[in-house]
């Protein structure tokens, strides 16, 4: 485990989050203050880039991304509710700045200070909480792997033992869980009808499960997801992972009617 005496995180919100779905960020903090961190959230931050990237508009990425470097200069950890915010600070930061010696050691300080939340907690945390909590409604659940946290992060194992050791929770596993779900970030604007069969595969394995809830470690994942559920009359609850494991089952489900 990780020594924390004089250590700092700092939470990066992601878009996603800080404007659609607040408590996302608010049960990732919740979870780094379990584990024993004091948490930062810097008012400087703004998107990762990201969907400039894509598109490439490299030029005004590097702009976004000098900003996120210097948001978060102070902080010897680094640690977002997204795989895929999680790797584009990781893995493509480092290669916007190539041709710019001091920015690309910059990027890359901050790559290897940059984590994905289950990952963090898991691999370099151990974290067990220390008491059991009072754990969600008794449901049953599924998981999508979200492209960017599996391939780019590494993420498979860790939310699915985080849920096994917090909550006792057991994954019906889905065919072609690691599969993409069609987003794919501006993809889904592109393709929409490529996309719009994609979702639906990945909702008719989810619903072949029998499981009452869908969770998943990507917002833009678990929004198109939600979205179309929504319009196909689907009954599936979906959710961010993190809120299932700080037990913030408060607000409803993404894309459902407010409680």
């Amino acid at each position: 485990m990780q020594d924390k005496a004089n250590k700092t995180a700092a939470l990066f919100v992601t878009c996603l989050a800080d404007l659609f779905r607040p408590s996302v960020a608010f049960a990732a903090i919740k979870l780094l203050q379990q584990a024993g961190l004091a948490v930062c959230v810097p008012e400087l931050q703004t998107c990762c880039g990201q969907p400039a990237y894509n598109t490439g508009a490299y030029r005004e990425t590097r702009g976004i991304a000098r900003q996120v470097i210097e948001a978060f200069v102070d902080f010897h950890w680094v640690i977002a509710p997204s795989g895929s915010c999680a790797g584009m600070i990781k893995h493509h930061y480092p290669k916007l700045f190539q041709e710019d010696p001091e920015w690309a050691a910059r990027s890359r300080d901050l790559a290897e200070r940059t984590w994905e939340i289950t990952s963090f907690l898991r691999d370099v945390l151990q974290f067990q909480p220390r008491e059991l909590p009072s754990g969600p409604a008794a449901k049953s659940y599924t998981y999508h792997d979200a492209c960017a946290g599996l391939r780019e992060m590494g993420v498979r194992q860790q939310p699915r033992d985080l849920l096994r050791s917090l909550h006792g929770i057991e994954i019906r596993e889905l065919q072609q869980t690691d599969v993409c779900c069609g987003f794919g970030g501006t993809f889904c604007a592109r393709m929409p009808e490529i996309s719009e069969k994609m979702v639906d595969d990945k909702l008719n394995h989810a619903l072949a499960t029998g499981a009452e809830v869908l969770l998943g470690g990507d917002l833009g994942c678990l929004l198109s997801i939600a979205g179309r559920a929504r319009r196909r009359g689907d009954k599936l609850e979906v959710r961010h992972v993190v809120e299932v494991l700080a037990d913030m089952d408060g607000p409803a489900g993404i894309g459902d009617p407010q409680r």
